[in-house]
Formats: C-alpha cells, sequence, structure tokens
C-alpha cells in the first residue's frame, strides 16, 4: 500500500467494461469474485478469471474518469506552511482510507478506530472528524470524505489549499477595456517616433470615448495606468528605442526554426554593416568603413571579412566569395601559434589534399554550398547572383523585414562590435548617445583590416562560443576550429581553387556595341587597337541583340575588359582619356565630376570636361571638402593584392588605315585578383 494516486490496471468499483455485447458496471469485488450490473438493471456475479478470458470482454473506462498523474513539479510552488499542511491530511487521508498512514510500515497493526476490516468507510469518517477537531481543525466528516476523494484523484496535490497557488493577473484588476485599448495604442505606434506615457495615456481616453462614449469606461489613476501601461509594454521597447521597437514587431508572431547546418559550408550567411570605428581613408579625410562578412552556421567561422569604404558594391560581395575560396595566409609579425597546423584541425591531412594550406593562418576553407542573404541591392544584383551560379553556390534569400531568417550573422556583428570595435582606437559606439566627446580616427583602413583579419584568427576562430556546442558534448562550447575539426572528419573537404581570370568573371558586367570609336559606358569611351575584329560586327549571342560582353571595376573606371565571343579570351581596354587623370578613380568620383558640371550649366556628357573635373576634383580634394571623394577612392584600392595588367597594344589604326601611337599613362592601373595559388605560399 503507497496511498497515493497511481495508474492502476485492476478493476475497482464504478468501472464499465463490455461483456456478452453489454454495457455492465463493476458494483462490488469480494476476493476474486466481481459483481456486475447490466444496462437493464440485472445483476450478475463472475469470477474475474472467468471474466478477463472470456470472449468479447472489453473494458469501456473507469468511473472516477481517465487516470492522470499528480502534479509534482507545481509542489515546488506551494508555501512551506500549506505544503506541510497537505502532507498532514495526507497522513490522515491515507489513514481512513486504508487503515495505516502512509509513511507506517507494513506490518504496522491499523488503530481501532481505522480498521478495515471491523469499521466501515463512513465510521472511519467520524472518527477522523472527531480527532482533527479535538486537535482544533474543526472539520466534519463530510470535509475529510471531501478530501479523501480529492487525494484519489490528485494526490498530494489536490490535498493543498488552491487560493494560496493562484496566478496573479499582470495586469491586477484593471478594467479589460482598458487592457485592450492600451494594447491597441501601442500596436499602432510601432513605426512612430517614441513618446511618453503621458501621450499614450492621451490616446486611450480618445479611443475609450470614441468606442464607448465620454466617461463611460472609468480611466484608473495615473500610477495605477503607468503600472498597467509597464506591464502591457513589456519587451516591446515602447518607450525605448525606435529601431529596436521596429525589429520587436518584425519578429515572427509565433515558433520559428532558427538557421542549422551539420557540415560546413551547407549554409552561408552573409551581410554588410557599418563598423563602429572611425578611420583614416587618406590625407587625415576620416569616415567609417563598411564590413561585410560571410560566416559559416555549423561552424561559426568567419569564411571571409572585407572592409571597404561607405558605400559597398556588387564587386565587393563577390570579392568576398573569392576569399571564402582561398586561405588565409600567415602575415609578417603573426605569431607561429596562428598557424592552422598548431589547432585541431587535422592540417596534415588536408594538407594532401590542398597544397595552399601548408602557410596557411588558423582558419579552416569553407567552401559554401548555400549563401543566405537579404534583400539588399549589393546581394540581389546580377553580378553576385551569376557569380554564386558560375561557382554551383545556391542562393536563399531571406523573408522582407525579418532579421531572424539571418539571426547568426546578425548576432555575429553584435559579436564584432564588443569583442573587437570597442578595443580599437576610434570607437564610435553603436549611436551617437553612445559616442565619446573626442573620438578620432587612428588607424587607416588597410591598418584596420590587418587588425581585423588577425582578430579573426587569434580570437574568434579559437574562442570557445557558447552558442556552440556539440550534442554529444553538451557541457563543453566549442571554438569554430574545433567545430570544424570535428565536421570535417566526417563530412570531407573539397578544394576550389581560383585564378585571376576567376576574379575577371567576378565583376560586374553589362552589354555594349564594338563601334569604330570603341566602346562607350556613361559617356567614357575605352578603345585600343585589340578591338579590331570587333568593331562593327555581332557576337553571335542573339539573346543580348549581338552585343558584346563587358566586365569592369567600380574602383577603377579607367579600364574595362571584354570577352571575345569567338576566342574566350578577355581583352583589356583602357579609357581613352586617362592619361587626363592623375590618379585612380571611382564611379562615384565621376558621378560626383558629372553633378559639378551639371550645377554649373555645363554639358555633363562631354568626357573630355568630366575628365579635366575628375582631374580638378582629386587637385582640390587636398583641401576642400571633396577630399572625402578621392579618400573613399583611394582607400578602395589600398587592400587589393596587386597584380600586373595584361599587355597592351601600343598603336590604334584609325579609319584612313593610318597608325596613331595612343598615349600611355606612366603608371598601369592595376586590378585586385586573389590568386589560390600563390596566396596558398604567401607570407
Amino acid at each position: 500500500m503507497t496511498g497515493r494516486s497511481v495508474l492502476r490496471s485492476a478493476l475497482r468499483v464504478g468501472d464499465r467494461l463490455r461483456l456478452d455485447d453489454r454495457l455492465h458496471t463493476v458494483v462490488g469485488l469480494s476476493g476474486t469474485t466481481v459483481r456486475l450490473v447490466d444496462e437493464a438493471g440485472t445483476t450478475s456475479l463472475v469470477l474475474l478469471s472467468h471474466l478477463l478470458a472470456a470472449d468479447g470482454f472489453e473494458f469501456v473506462d473507469q468511473g472516477e474518469g481517465p487516470p492522470r498523474m499528480p502534479p509534482f513539479a507545481l509542489l515546488d510552488v506551494v508555501p512551506k506552511q500549506e505544503a506541510e499542511r497537505a502532507a498532514a491530511w495526507e497522513r490522515h487521508v491515507t489513514e481512513v482510507e486504508f487503515g495505516r498512514p502512509v509513511d507506517a510500515s507494513a506490518d504496522t497493526a491499523p488503530r481501532p478506530a481505522y480498521d478495515p476490516a471491523v469499521r466501515t468507510l463512513q465510521e472511519r469518517e467520524a472518527a477522523k472528524a472527531a480527532e482533527l477537531s479535538a486537535l482544533g481543525w474543526k472539520v466534519s466528516a463530510v470535509t475529510v470524505r471531501r478530501m479523501r476523494k480529492r487525494y484519489r484523484e490528485q494526490g498530494l496535490w489536490g490535498l493543498v489549499d488552491h487560493r494560496k497557488t493562484r496566478l496573479s493577473s499582470p495586469t491586477g484588476r484593471a478594467d479589460e477595456r482598458v487592457v485592450a485599448a492600451v494594447a491597441e495604442v501601442l500596436a499602432a505606434q510601432v513605426d512612430e517616433s517614441t513618446g511618453t506615457r503621458g501621450r499614450l495615456r492621451r490616446r486611450v481616453e480618445t479611443l475609450l470615448a470614441e468606442r464607448h462614449g465620454p466617461g463611460a469606461v472609468p480611466m484608473p489613476s495615473k500610477s495605477a495606468f503607468y503600472r498597467l501601461v509597464e506591464a502591457v509594454s513589456a519587451g516591446t521597447h515602447a518607450f525605448g528605442e525606435a529601431t529596436s521597437r521596429r525589429s520587436q514587431a518584425r519578429r515572427p508572431q509565433g515558433v520559428f526554426t532558427p538557421s542549422s547546418a551539420c557540415r560546413p559550408g551547407e549554409m552561408v550567411q552573409i551581410d554588410t554593416t557599418p563598423l563602429d570605428v572611425m578611420v583614416v581613408l587618406d590625407d587625415g579625410v576620416t569616415g567609417r568603413a563598411d564590413l561585410t562578412i560571410g560566416i559559416d552556421v555549423a561552424t561559426r567561422t568567419i569564411c571571409a571579412a572585407v572592409l571597404r569604404p561607405a558605400g559597398t558594391k556588387a564587386v565587393d560581395a563577390s570579392l568576398l566569395l573569392a576569399k571564402m575560396l582561398v586561405p588565409e595566409p600567415m602575415r609578417p609579425g603573426w605569431a607561429d601559434a596562428l598557424t592552422m597546423s598548431a589547432t585541431l584541425i587535422p592540417h596534415a591531412r588536408l594538407l594532401d589534399i590542398d597544397a595552399r594550406l601548408e602557410q596557411a593562418a588558423a582558419k579552416p576553407v569553407i567552401v559554401p554550398e548555400m549563401i543566405g542573404i537579404d534583400h539588399g541591392k549589393v546581394f540581389v544584383s546580377d553580378t553576385f547572383l551569376s557569380a554564386c551560379r558560375s561557382l554551383g553556390i545556391s542562393v536563399q534569400p531571406s523573408r522582407p523585414a525579418t532579421p531572424t531568417d539571418k539571426g547568426v550573422v546578425e548576432r555575429t556583428f553584435s559579436s564584432i562590435n564588443t569583442l573587437f570595435c570597442q578595443h580599437v582606437a576610434g570607437y564610435t559606439g553603436s549611436n551617437v548617445t553612445r559616442r565619446g566627446a573626442r573620438v578620432k580616427a587612428a588607424w587607416t583602413l588597410a591598418e584596420l583590416d590587418d587588425l581585423l583579419q588577425e582578430w579573426i584568427v587569434a580570437c574568434w576562430q579559437q574562442r570557445p562560443h557558447e552558442g556552440l556546442r556539440s550534442p554529444f558534448l553538451p557541457g563543453r562550447p566549442m571554438s569554430p576550429n574545433d567545430a570544424y575539426a570535428l565536421l570535417v572528419s566526417r563530412t570531407g573537404y573539397l578544394p576550389m581553387p581560383l585564378s585571376g581570370l576567376d576574379y575577371l568573371e567576378l565583376l560586374p558586367s553589362l552589354w555594349r556595341s564594338v563601334n569604330d570609336y570603341g566602346i562607350r559606358i556613361d559617356h567614357r569611351t575605352y578603345n585600343c587597337p585589340g578591338l579590331n575584329p570587333l568593331r562593327r560586327r555581332s557576337s553571335g549571342v542573339t539573346a543580348k541583340g549581338g552585343l558584346w560582353e563587358i566586365h569592369y571595376d567600380p574602383y577603377d573606371l579607367s579600364q574595362v575588359w571584354v570577352r571575345d565571343a569567338r576566342t574566350g579570351e578577355w581583352i583589356t581596354v583602357p579609357w581613352t582619356h586617362r592619361h587626363l587623370v592623375s590618379a585612380p578613380f571611382a564611379d562615384f568620383t565621376w558621378r560626383r565630376a558629372r553633378d559639378l558640371l551639371a550645377t554649373r550649366g555645363r554639358d555633363d556628357t562631354d568626357q573630355a570636361a568630366v575628365a579635366a573635373a575628375v582631374d580638378q576634383l582629386l587637385t582640390r580634394a587636398e583641401s576642400g571638402p571633396d577630399r572625402r571623394i578621392a579618400a573613399r577612392t583611394r582607400a578602395a584600392l589600398e587592400p587589393a593584392r596587386l597584380v600586373p595588367a595584361l599587355p597592351q597594344t601600343p598603336d590604334l589604326e584609325d579609319a584612313e588605315g593610318e597608325t596613331t601611337l595612343l598615349e600611355q599613362p606612366s603608371n598601369v592601373i592595376p586590378f585586385g585578383v586573389f590568386d589560390a595559388f600563390t596566396d596558398g605560399s604567401r607570407l
């Protein structure tokens, strides 16, 4: 005898069963004999063994309803005094029910007043009521009977005074109409500027007057109203930052599944955000840079990070893809502990597959299978999508205004801000309210990029992350390198090397005709002798009307590359007025020069005038407000690794057959290429 409510498998009085196609109710039990009464009122006696073995026997239900386990965990919320009272009731009730208290041993003899062999249940209940009344409990036999029934149904939980366990309402005793009005007004001002609680109270009063009439719904006092607002607006940032409030409102309503992956590269999320650090762009001009990263969901590895001046372009996203596929080389001054061979990554085994890893830093090379993006114009551009298709990478756009679809990369930006940016000179804080009084830039963009790349290898990749755990070792957080070492042994590694020509494929493209004067792009003319076989001819690409495929670098418009559809070779074509500009320029430099000409009433389509304006702009930038344009242009070119430009033929044959010597610039302007084979062995 345990005295507790349990899931039982034996017959009891009140149970219903089906026998001989008739419904019976158990009305008595005596040893192995069962007394049954059918629906017609006929009484019968059946041996239990015969009943259980009879054909057509079916247990219908128990007279006390379906059995339930008592809510043991809820006993932890019961006040101590009430729990002790319920335990005392349990001893008394079980003595009435079974003759012995619940904590009595099996050989303890029942007291005479509670012996089931000589006392009926009603007599035992009356005796217990008299005993408890003598102790000062003031209970009757009916109360004992009610407590005994509750104990049989719910166990010890049924003996607790549930008035002591009622849950309190967060809105208290406030009128439900006022609560509904507060919630409605709070929802309506999600996209508005942050106001005060006084404004909210006024709007609630107006809404209640419109719905129910003036004075029909009494408003609580100011202090009570503010407590109500605090309860209803909890977690909504209703009176905090507007950006946080809008972000919270865009979260999915209900259960949503976080991004997950089981192998490196299965899902890589990329995004861009302004870095909270002031940098020196050029000649003392300061500004913030854009950080574009790609992070592997399975291992939390930052596959690549690109720092650019404000205004990330599609070519930067394509550059990010190229950097993902290339090992991070050890740089001068880095400690030997930052080499890949010094980590748990199986460097020797991977080196047999990919020789580029010989001098690689402690960051794995992860080839993405799927990339998650938002709807930024950089990531939905034809350049980036074409690059992904050419590399066999599928793209998964997130839902509009749903940052939780790429929560891993969003959280990574926050971690970079707290773990790296705030320790860098020139840290600005996340907004102007957090900015110091004398924030000055101390690092150039190239220097900050070197710091960031070293921090990724030294800190991020080797730091245990609380959100990165193995299901087989849940108590131990892992670092991204540890997670990669664990997964790569199971999923394998397949390198994807890139060459210099592959980088050209990642540049933005457009389609133009090749005329006698060359190629015209945004009022700029590009020409060289290599275009002679292409002039006035169709490329054969009928889908583009016979136009020729041209790729360009937005950070260096001094040359473009044309694909010869006949041979597949690339032709490097310089700008005809490149000799008039003494420094490299980007597309935003060109647009600024055209704007200056337009404001002066001059023809902004005259490329010679625009070229002269560009040169004047870059010269004047040394001391005027337009220095920022020149700084952004030069800073954009700094991080690129330099390679020789493709050879050019200096002679150009004009329409009359005469040969003209093209004026060549003194310095060849190169484009940046990530060569997998050379980068892998570079120190």
